[in-house]
């Protein structure tokens, strides 16, 4: 929708947008980035981004807008992600919920889910993490930090009493990374996997195979910071 809305405001001006990073279906972004290339300047940046938003769908907002150096790359230039996986469990939530929470009907055991996260902290082979490796990926990467608490970010009168997220916050990540770390937990919490089983998923070589991986609809995108 980016390309579409700004082809509509400048149809005879080339550009080009780079984004920071795709996401899967049904995934949010609270805060996202994209490197806009155009020929000529963009010489008002609030009449820029007012007549943009105007344009835009109800579902996106862009909330700022700023020069970069040349030299800028959005894609290579190193950058921290925080996402956010939102859950509930142990009974069924309002169905207004849905797009936002996943739900799982089944009593989970949190404690052991929380010290299940602190696991994948720190620099470990997520070869298994991934939906398919593809040569030449890099599979080893370093999570920052990863926990579960309870949810103080999104709320609504519809969603449940108590809902938790998991924080994942580090320098990239492979497709469904996150989505099937969650699966993960979630195995976890259900007595389906053991702590010992997870760290040696963690392993280069692990033979290990996921068969959850959580529904894209709880994952979003919450802080991105670029280091640079």
């Amino acid at each position: 929708m980016l390309n579409k809305t700004y082809s509509f405001l400048n149809p005879d001006s080339p550009f080009k947008i780079l984004g920071a990073g795709r996401t899967d279906s049904k995934v949010s972004s609270l805060n996202g980035a994209f490197e806009l290339f155009v020929e000529h300047p963009i010489l008002d940046f609030d009449t820029f981004l007012m007549d943009f938003n105007k344009n835009l769908p109800s579902d996106i907002r862009l909330l700022s807008i700023e020069s970069v150096d040349a030299n800028f790359n959005i894609i290579k230039d190193s950058k921290t992600k925080e996402y956010h996986y939102f859950f509930s469990f142990g009974s069924k939530n309002h169905p207004f919920s849905a797009p936002f929470i996943t739900n799982y009907i089944d009593e989970l055991n949190l404690d052991l889910m929380k010290q299940g996260a602190s696991l994948f902290a720190g620099t470990h082979d997520f070869s298994v993490y991934t939906a398919s490796v593809k040569p030449n990926t890099v599979t080893v990467r370093e999570i920052d930090a990863c926990t579960i608490e309870p949810n103080d970010v999104l709320t609504a009168n519809f969603f449940p009493e108590q809902s938790y997220i998991l924080k994942v916050v580090g320098n990239g990540f492979m497709r469904y990374q996150i989505r099937m770390i969650m699966g993960a937990l979630v195995q976890l919490g259900k007595n389906e996997l053991t702590l010992d089983e997870i760290k040696a998923s963690l392993d280069t070589g692990s033979t290990h195979k996921l068969n959850t991986i959580a529904p894209g609809s709880g994952l979003m995108l919450n802080q991105l910071h670029f280091n640079n």
